[in-house]
Order: structure tokens, then sequence, then C-alpha cells
């Protein structure tokens, strides 16, 4: 009989448990309970407490012992830290490596799984990634949400202010300018701004650097390039005879002395301006990681169940191949990197503390660097410049949305913004690592639990097992697989 009893009553008190949320499904209420939440801003952290979720709404946030009502689904974040969904400000969406196909969905889940839940494309099929947008913001696919701003180029002013009218009459939510001439971006920028279009710029080693920025307003500079170039002492870096810029090992390798060759004085004019006229930085520290480190990079513990096939065969050394120049790379090279690093690193904690805007980005797909993994060694990165932690997971999520101008929508846990939330077993302000997927780093049982974009849970473990499988099938259809 007491048996019997006790079996009613643990049947009674499960039937009492609130439903689970569904994997990839938007419940028309959601309550993630007793949560530590980090709200993006740089305040501490604050809990614990239950965040209310309406649709695709944050509608209010209350302490635990407040009782929230009980309808809806819930997910139980006791003992969890509740970040905002990070923001991927240098993202690339893509199907192919080296002339192989890629299932998409690899990219897109694998942003999900390291807790992306907004990535802004900064130079992919723009058409492609038009349908992407669409499916993503309809909760069609699991994918982060996408801004796109697709690649500009044009030969003269002419052509600038019509290829700039094409993208915005295509629906482009800004532009990626790559290397150009002053003319043509300055016709560029003037047609962008009169559209509304934001303007990230990948400075080359051409006419323009961070003054043309400054002076013309882009949203971001990306990565370095034009910063150091606008505080060197001649006005032009110190080339060898040799020196062929299409030759990427050249780039690169030389790339790596150029920090040192600013002028300390100039650099902080330069950095003063850019925050004086409102030009972000969106630096993509960890893009260039294997330059100063060639051997950890191609080892890192996450190749063994994540990293797809056409992508390994793009980053093997070939200089046909955008960033796998590691064709003669040399111990040399590697210490003028990590010089290369420490002067760039100050330069935006410099640019930060002036009140500079600073964002996360990863640039993924290129240099051993995997979609998803490489935001969050920028993260690590951001830490090691010297940020605090809570100023990092600023960076990484209300700076993003203030550079794409979505401030009062995305990037914070707060009443009245977007539900982009992650939900992550263990304290990221004490160690970033616990962000990465559980099982990638040995002892360790953390990683986010839940991804939460638009208001619709994502369970990580469910989508690194279909991560799993999109790699093992892709290896085994390899020509030389057993």
């Amino acid at each position: 009989m007491r048996l019997l009893a006790a079996t009613l009553l643990a049947l009674s008190l499960a039937s009492a448990q609130p439903p689970g949320p569904t994997h990839g499904q938007r419940p028309q209420r959601l309550i993630v309970r007793n949560a530590m939440i980090v709200e993006g801003v740089g305040t501490p952290a604050s809990g614990p407490r239950d965040i209310v979720i309406e649709g695709n709404r944050i509608v209010r946030i209350v302490p635990s012992r407040a009782k929230s009502p009980a309808e809806g689904v819930e997910i139980d974040a006791a003992g969890k830290y509740v970040l905002p969904g990070l923001i991927n400000m240098h993202g690339h969406v893509q199907d192919e490596r080296a002339g192989r196909p890629m299932d998409v969905n690899y990219c897109l889940k694998l942003w999900l799984a390291c807790g992306i839940t907004t990535s802004r494309d900064v130079g992919s099929s723009f058409e492609k990634s038009k349908a992407l947008r669409e499916r993503s913001a309809k909760g069609e696919i699991a994918a982060p949400r996408l801004f796109l701003y697709p690649f500009f180029g044009a030969a003269n002013p002419e052509a600038a202010r019509k290829r700039v009218q094409e993208f915005h009459a295509g629906g482009a939510d800004g532009l990626k300018f790559l290397g150009t001439y002053r003319d043509v971006i300055e016709a560029a920028y003037d047609e962008a701004k009169k559209l509304g279009l934001r303007r990230a710029h990948h400075v080359g080693v051409e006419e323009t650097n961070a003054w043309d920025d400054i002076r013309l307003g882009t949203t971001t500079i990306e990565h370095w390039y034009g910063v150091p170039d606008a505080a060197l002492e001649n006005g032009v870096q110190g080339f060898p005879p040799s020196y062929n810029y299409q030759n990427e090992l050249d780039r690169f390798r030389y790339a790596g002395r150029l920090w040192r060759e600013a002028n300390p004085e100039r650099l902080g004019k330069v950095l003063q301006a850019m925050v004086d006229n409102n030009v972000g930085w969106d630096p993509t520290l960890s893009i260039y990681v294997a330059s100063r480190d060639l051997q950890r990079a191609q080892t890192v513990p996450w190749y063994k169940d994540y990293l797809h096939p056409s992508l390994e065969a793009f980053f093997q050394p070939n200089l046909e191949n955008h960033g796998s120049y590691f064709t003669e790379w040399t111990s040399t090279d590697e210490a003028f990197w990590k010089e290369n690093y420490r002067i760039w690193m100050a330069a935006v904690r410099d640019f930060a503390r002036r009140g500079g805007l600073v964002t996360t980005g990863e640039d993924a797909g290129f240099i051993w660097q995997v979609y998803g993994f490489g935001l969050l060694q920028e993260l690590e990165l951001h830490q090691e410049a010297g940020f605090p932690t809570l100023k990092v997971i600023q960076h990484a999520t209300y700076n993003g949305a203030k550079a794409l101008g979505k401030e009062t929508e995305l990037g914070r846990v707060r009443a009245g913004w977007t539900a982009d939330l992650i939900v992550v077993n263990g304290n990221p302000l004490e160690d970033l690592r616990v962000l990465y997927p559980r099982g990638i780093l040995p002892g360790r049982q953390n990683g986010i639990e839940w991804t939460i974009k638009d208001g619709i849970p994502y369970h990580v473990p469910v989508l690194l097992e279909d991560l799993r499988g999109i790699v093992t099938k892709a290896r085994a259809a390899r020509p030389n697989a057993k």
C-alpha cells in the first residue's frame, strides 16, 4: 500500500511539472526560471530571476521568489547563467570550400550551437543569403538572424552610385567595402548614406586608410587594416623590393610586421578621431591566431567531430585559396605576429578606453577557423587584450547590436527586447570556456544548453548531434574514404 501511495504521489508531482520546450518550435509563452542574468551592458550578474517570454519578446523579468505566470513551457536555469545571444559581426555564409560542396546547415547550426543568434554576413552569395535570411526570419530553418552586407565593387564613381542603388533595391542591410579607390568609395558612401545603408570597410593596402573612414563615416573598420597604416611615419610600410600583394604569403607575412611601424603618437590621434567620428572597430582577433601559432591552430580539439572535410581541404597550404598561405611559414613569422598581436591588442584597448565601440566577429571559413568556434575564441582574445569579462560579453552582445543600429531590439536581456538568449551550464564570467560545446574540452561538462533565437528554443545537444551527422556523412563521401 505504501509503495502504491508513493508511486501515485510521484506521478502526481510529475504531472504537475510544467512542460519543457520543444526544440525548434516557438511556444506561446516560455519562462526561463531561476537564472543568473548577465544583461549585456557591462553590469554585474543578477539572480536568481525568471524571464518571461511571449512569442519572440521578453515581456518581464522578475525575482524567482515572485511567482510569475505558471502557464507555458519552462526551462529550469537553476545553477545556470543566461546571457544575450551572441552577435557575430563578421560572418560568411558558405556552402562550398575548395570547390567542394558543404551543407549550408553546417555553418548555420554551428553558429547557433555556439550561442550566435545574429550574424552579419559581410560577403557571400547575396541571392542565396537573402533566401536564408527570409527563412530564418520565419523560423523555417535553424539559423541565426542574418544582416546582409554584400561585397561592394565598382570601377568608377558613377558605377559606384548605381551599384549602391542596386544593392539597396535588392534588400541589402548595409555594404561591405574591400580595397577600392578613394573617389569610388567617396561616391559610394555618399549614396549609401542617402539610402540609410551602414558601411563596413576592410581597407586594402591601397590609397585609403583610417583617415578616409574617419572623414567619410564608416560604421565599422574590419580587422585592423587602415588603422596602423594611417600612423606610419613615411605613409607607407617598409616593404622589401620583392613584395607582391597578390602573393598571400607576402601579404600576410608582412601584415604581421606592420603594427611595429606605426608611430604611437600618430596612432593615438587616429584612434581619438575614430572615436570622435563614431567609427566602430570590429577587430576579428581570432582569424589570425594561426599566424602566431600554426601548430596549435591545426590541432584544436573540436576538429575531431566538427571539422567538415571541405573546410579541411580548403585550409591546406595553397596560395589559390584565400587565407591558406602557410606554404613556407616560419618561426620568425610567428614571432613577428606575436608582437603584432601585443601592439594591436593594446590599440584596441586604448580605442575602447577613449570611448570607442568595439565589437566581435570571427571571419570563419578561412585560416583554420571554424564557424562559431571562431567567435568563442574571439571572446577569449578580447579577454587576453585586457578587457574585463563583463566588457567582453558587452562587445559580443550590446555593442554588436549598436553597430547594427538595433540596440533597442537586440543585445540585452531586458523586458521589451527580442528574446535572443543563451542558457549556459556554468559561469562564463569566471571562465569563458564554459561556452564551448560539452565534451570539447577534457573533463568539462559545461556548454550552452539552450540557444533561444527570436523566441525559438534550440537544444544545443540536438544541434551538435545534427552537426556530427553532417560531418560524418561528408567524410564518408570523400573519394578516398574507406
